[in-house]
């Protein structure tokens, strides 16, 4: 009868399951002490910050609500506003123009494109400003009619003009209308440069197959390039006309006195309380960009599919 044999014995395995501790590990989390002593300096500062604005006679915050809402300040929001809606349309419209030039293949138009965004994406919108406030004195009258006339007209025998009327420049080109000027064209310069990337963005795979069903090139552009453009013109476009907005505190130095930061500027000068109305120049601006801010981020989600969409699983996911 045989007998149960014992195991023999032979070397330790090289890699040991490890034994379970008897006890749960209690995990230490790590400590930055670093990140409290930041935290507490910044609050510190803070804490200073408010102090002095509500401490600091310099503010004047009475004398600064009271004048900041009176009605040449509200004139002057309005005419803020208006300039910086106008500027807006002009310069996306004439960036849509640009952009299909220097596309179009055409050297002319690719030429003429380039050298009117090389010109004023170069020049300051300051310098602008103040070039289209003295255009009077390059030219005091415009006159409209057939080029050149008064060279190709006495060689015919002709005497006279072939000018059908004529603009008195200082008449026609106010402040206002100088600074909206200077500011739509130098925003075209860089709409054109946006609507560009943006319509380069979009497969060309889509124009041909459009082309392929006999669509014109208009209607491809209307159509098929723009939609899709839209989700990469939007973003830098908000943030242009939040620069705009901005920039038209420079129509002050036209000068256009209607205008807001230039009846502030008014206001702080004549009363020998120029601080206050600085900080009230900050608020109003600090306020319609936090408008168009909340605008643009609505009007990026309405373009991106991918955001919208994923707002409307996180909404079903919650139901």
């Amino acid at each position: 009868m045989s007998t149960p044999t014992e195991p023999a014995e032979g070397p330790a395995p090289d890699n040991p399951q490890p034994s379970r501790p008897a006890e749960p590990i209690a995990a230490v989390p790590v400590r930055y002490p670093e990140r409290w002593v930041a935290a507490g300096v910044v609050l510190v500062l803070a804490a200073m910050f408010v102090h002095m604005l509500f401490t600091n006679d310099a503010f004047n915050w009475p004398f600064m609500w009271e004048n900041m809402f009176s009605e040449p300040v509200l004139r002057g929001v309005g005419v803020t506003l208006s300039a910086t809606v106008l500027s807006m349309i002009i310069g996306i419209l004439l960036g849509i123009l640009l952009a299909v030039m220097r596309l179009s293949g055409n050297p002319v138009l690719v030429t003429v494109s380039w050298l009117y965004t090389w010109f004023f994406r170069g020049v300051p919108r300051l310098v602008l400003a103040v070039l289209f406030g003295n255009l009077a004195i390059l030219y005091s009258t415009i006159h409209i009619g057939l080029p050149f006339d008064n060279y190709w007209m006495p060689l015919l025998g002709l005497e006279g003009d072939a000018r059908f009327f004529e603009i008195d420049v200082r008449t026609v080109l106010s402040g206002y209308m100088a600074g909206l000027l200077a500011l739509s064209l130098s925003e075209g310069a860089y709409m054109a440069e946006i609507i560009r990337a943006g319509l380069q963005s979009v497969n060309k795979g889509q124009t041909e197959a459009a082309q392929a069903l006999g669509m014109s090139r208009g209607k491809i552009l209307r159509r098929i390039t723009l939609p899709q453009a839209m989700r990469v013109v939007i973003p830098p476009t908000g943030n242009e006309t939040i620069a705009m907005l901005k920039d038209t505190a420079l129509l002050a130095y036209v000068p256009v006195t209607i205008e807001l930061f230039y009846q502030l500027q008014a206001i702080g000068t004549s009363t020998y309380q120029i601080f206050p109305m600085l900080v009230a120049a900050c608020l109003w601006y600090l306020a319609a960009t936090s408008v168009l801010m909340v605008g643009q981020y609505f009007i990026e989600r309405r373009f991106n599919p991918e955001q919208r969409g994923a707002r409307i699983r996180t909404v079903g996911g919650a139901h």
